[in-house]
């Protein structure tokens, strides 16, 4: 099966360079050099955005805002600026992972490859018989993202979702923003990945608590970790 990939990026030489790079790699390239664009190009065909943040007109942030609307598909975001508070921006935004300008072929390839394998297992889930985990007002699909909140469906990216599932799997076990990164990224914890462990629950419950300054559902224990409160 051959992967469709829709880059996004206004430099036309590093366009260039991105759809040479992954046709080489086998994969199929749409092109669009800006947010505008992008949108009429995002259908349920896709398996990957590659999304610049810094584009004229429309933003690479608020194009990741608008794709979340009606689309799950991973979003990997290219950023030349490497600070902690915009690769934050981006990840609140809705992005799955991001890569810092300049990048090598090898780390391009990788992050491709890993936002494809979630993106084709989480396909394949839906294909088989659904269960739920239930706990307050929430459902949450056991075999794909889907999420509802009483009868109001709540779009999550996967990697909000893997959280909510992990932590409504052991209902209050407190688990350790090393516990979340290691079983949700799959990858060694370092000290920064903390930062991106809370990051993803602010976003997340700001999806689904009612009041996310008073969360109900994503617990707090200070210097412990998180759990889920309801029953």
């Amino acid at each position: 099966m051959t992967h469709r990939i829709l880059v996004v990026e206004d430099d036309h030489d590093i366009g260039d360079l991105l759809e040479e790079s992954l046709m080489r790699a086998g994969y199929e390239v749409l092109r669009a050099k800006d947010g505008k664009r992008a949108l009429q190009l995002v259908n349920d065909s896709l398996d990957l955005v590659i999304l610049d943040i810094m584009m004229p007109g429309i933003s690479g942030i608020e194009t990741c805002q608008h794709i979340r609307e009606t689309s799950n598909v991973p979003i990997l975001f290219l950023t030349a600026r490497s600070s902690t508070l915009d690769k934050t921006e981006g990840l609140l935004a809705g992005g799955d992972d991001y890569m810092t300008k300049p990048f090598s072929e090898e780390e391009l390839h990788a992050r491709v490859i890993a936002q494809l394998r979630r993106y084709t297992i989480y396909q394949e889930k839906k294909e088989q018989e659904e269960t739920f985990l239930i706990g307050g007002k929430l459902r949450v699909s056991e075999e794909f993202n889907e999420v509802w909140k009483e009868e109001q469906q709540i779009k999550l990216s996967d990697l909000e979702y893997r959280i909510l599932k992990l932590l409504m799997s052991k209902r209050n076990k407190i688990f350790s923003a090393q516990n979340i990164y290691e079983s949700v990224w799959g990858q060694p914890y370092f000290y920064c990945s903390n930062n991106t462990v809370m990051v993803h629950i602010r976003k997340l419950r700001s999806k689904i608590e009612d009041d996310p300054a008073r969360p109900v559902y994503i617990k707090t224990e200070w210097g412990r970790g998180y759990r889920f409160g309801a029953s």
